[in-house]
């Protein structure tokens, strides 16, 4: 065993720099004398690691436009491996990213060293015949979710389901949060709230925001009117918020809030909101919910032919069926989505969905940047 636990990192967005940072805490528990370098965001390099490339250089050298810089993101990939192979760490952990981590590490394993990939690949939605490359590039994968380890599993991929950092830090609404929640936002206690969250990027924004605000009409139409929250990513969202409100016409009480989706959330009786890790946010809040998506027509057409997970919603996928309304592209209407957050605002059915969406948390247990910590130990051989 050497003297020193030296451990290379690669993150290449704010997600991957926030596990990596929790991870570094981690192991700095176990072996506080760890080294830690490589790859790394603001976060990793206040937890100590030393940064051969900031992660950063990934963000604005081609995550969003791969293509229009894609020479200067394999010269920094080119040099990463040969700094990595020149002076070899005892593992090297890539951190979500696959497109720019999974070639190095399938290059450096096979120089003879340790692997570990942190947050899966979306195997289980399309592509699953990447199991074959990935299996050739880690000695270990680090999955978010339950469901993802089983895929591995069925590939004889060593695997260990760590859990989402976000079961950490949210817990079901109480009605006093509740209650909180909306005397903070200004909202009327005797009027349903619900909580609009069209996605954070602007396509989203633009595809969304007027369908969401079109079923609140629908819902005010057919005597269901709501109090609308909508939390904010930026004053371009806010734009096409405001500008959206002025088309959908008078009669919608609106809400809107910069950030604050938990808040937002929190105040609402129901949510109607965009596929993504937000609707693990309101599973773990255990706030009734209606998913919703669409994407541009190409898009859509491409992605049909290649994706082959029943459910898209979080939720839907950790209980195996259809527990959560999701609609997708052309079924999401705004009379189908308020039809079904009609039947949500009902109590009985708003508190049986609660309570099945508290019985999807995970048991309490280790932390899983503690658990990550402890996979990488093992796959080193610190254990």
């Amino acid at each position: 065993m050497a003297a020193r636990l030296r451990v290379g990192l690669i993150a290449g967005e704010p997600s991957g720099d926030a596990l990596g940072a929790a991870l570094i805490a981690a192991l700095r528990r176990r072996v506080p004398e760890v080294e830690c370098f490589g790859i790394a965001g603001a976060a990793m390099r206040d937890a100590g690691c030393r940064a051969l490339y900031p992660a950063e250089d990934l963000a604005v050298m081609g995550i969003v436009e791969v293509l229009a810089h894609l020479p200067r993101l394999l010269r920094i990939r080119r040099g990463l491996v040969h700094q990595l192979l020149a002076d070899p760490p005892d593992v090297l952990v890539g951190i979500d990213a696959p497109d720019f981590t999974l070639p190095v590490e399938h290059r450096l394993r096979r120089a003879g060293l340790r692997t570990v990939h942190y947050v899966s690949p979306s195997v289980w939605a399309w592509r699953e015949h990447r199991i074959k490359h990935i299996a050739g590039a880690v000695d270990r994968m680090l999955t978010l979710f339950p469901f993802e380890a089983g895929i591995y599993e069925r590939h004889g991929v060593p695997v260990t389901a760590v859990g989402h950092p976000l079961q950490t830090r949210l817990s079901p609404v109480t009605a006093t949060q509740r209650t909180d929640a909306r005397t903070a936002l200004g909202l009327r206690a005797d009027l349903p709230v619900l909580a609009l969250l069209p996605g954070s990027r602007a396509g989203e924004y633009r595809r969304l925001a007027p369908l969401f605000l079109d079923t609140a009409q629908w819902l005010r139409a057919n005597g269901r009117p709501c109090q609308l929250v909508v939390p904010l990513v930026g004053s371009a969202a806010r734009a096409v918020l405001e500008t959206e409100l002025r088309r959908a016409g008078a009669g919608l009480s609106c809400t809107l809030i910069d950030g604050g989706a938990q808040q937002a959330m929190t105040a609402a009786d129901a949510v109607l909101l965009a596929s993504g890790t937000a609707t693990l946010e309101a599973m773990l809040l255990a706030r009734p919910m209606v998913v919703a998506y669409r994407l541009a027509p190409l898009t859509y057409a491409i992605a049909r032919r290649l994706v082959r997970t029943p459910h898209v919603a979080i939720p839907n996928l950790l209980a195996g069926e259809r527990l959560v309304p999701e609609f997708i592209q052309h079924a999401a209407t705004p009379a189908a989505l308020g039809a079904a957050l009609a039947g949500l605002l009902e109590p009985d059915a708003n508190a049986a969905m609660q309570a099945r969406l508290e019985a999807l948390r995970p048991p309490p247990g280790t932390d899983p940047a503690e658990r990550a910590a402890d996979a990488v130990l093992e796959v080193a051989g610190w254990t």
